[in-house]
C-alpha cells in the first residue's frame, strides 16, 4: 500500500499546524535578536527548579532512551520498534554527519572568558564541539512524529510537540547548544522522520499481520 507525504502530514496535523507556528515564532526571533542575546535571555531564566528538571527532561532525547522505547515496543508490535529504530538511526546519523561537516564550538568555548558569570546547572558535563545541530533535538522530534502518527487520540499530538520542546529548551537552558543548533535540529527530526515514515509505511512487508505482533504474541503461544 503506497502512502503519500500528504497522508503521513494528515496523521500528524494536530502536530504539524502548532509546529509551523513555532517555526514562524523562532525565525521572528533569531531575526529580531543576536545569538548572545538570546543565549543570555535563556541562561538568566533560571530556578533552584528549573535546574533539577532540566538533566531530566534532556534525557527524553537521550539516544538511550531511545533504544529503551524501542526495546519495550518490540514486546509488542515488530512494526513500531522497526520504525522507532530505524528512525533514530536514519536522523541521528544525518545530525552526526553535519555537526562534523560545520564543527560549530558549543556556548562554553565560543563565548570563552565572557561565559563564567553565566549560569551552570551543577553536575552536568559542558562539551565544547560539535554543536550544530542539537542531536538529543533530533531525537525528541523523531519520537514526536511518531507517537503522534500512532496515536489514535490524534489531541496529543501538541503534548508530544510540547515535549519535544521542552527537551530543546534543555539543551539551551543547559549550555549545551544555542537557539539555532536546537531549532535546526527540531527540522531535521520532524522533516526526515516524516519523509521516512512514508517509505517504511509503503512497503508491503510492514504491512502483514505477523509485523503488527511483538514477542509477547509468541510468549502466548
Amino acid at each position: 500500500m503506497e502512502i503519500s507525504l500528504i497522508t503521513v502530514l494528515r496523521r500528524i496535523r494536530w502536530m504539524v499546524i502548532p509546529y509551523l507556528l513555532i517555526l514562524l515564532i523562532c525565525l521572528v526571533i533569531k531575526l529580531t535578536f543576536t545569538r548572545p542575546e538570546i543565549y543570555f535571555a535563556v541562561n538568566g531564566l533560571n530556578s533552584p527548579a528549573a535546574d533539577f528538571l532540566a538533566p531530566y527532561i534532556t534525557d527524553l532525547g537521550n539516544g538511550w532512551m531511545t533504544v529503551v522505547i524501542a526495546l519495550v515496543l518490540l514486546l509488542f508490535s515488530y512494526r513500531k520498534a522497526l520504525t522507532v529504530a530505524s528512525s533514530y538511526a536514519i536522523t541521528s546519523l544525518f545530525a552526526q554527519v553535519v555537526k562534523y561537516i560545520f564543527d560549530l564550538p558549543r556556548p562554553q568555548l565560543y563565548f570563552g572568558d565572557k561565559i563564567k558569570h553565566a549560569h551552570f546547572v551543577k553536575g552536568v558535563y559542558i562539551l565544547s564541539f560539535n554543536s550544530f545541530p542539537s542531536g538529543h533535538t533530533v531525537t525528541a522530534f523523531t519520537l514526536a512524529v511518531l507517537f503522534t502518527y500512532w496515536c489514535r487520540r490524534k489531541a496529543w499530538g501538541p503534548v508530544f510537540l510540547l515535549s519535544a520542546v521542552l527537551v530543546g529548551y534543555s539543551r539551551m537552558y543547559l549550555s549545551e547548544h544555542f537557539f539555532e543548533d536546537v531549532v535546526a535540529g527540531s527540522v531535521i527530526g520532524f522533516v526526515l522522520t516524516v519523509i521516512w515514515l512514508r517509505w517504511l509505511d509503503s512497503r508491503a512487508f510492514i504491512q502483514k499481520r505477523s509485523w503488527q505482533k511483538g514477542l509477547l504474541g509468541l510468549i502466548k503461544k
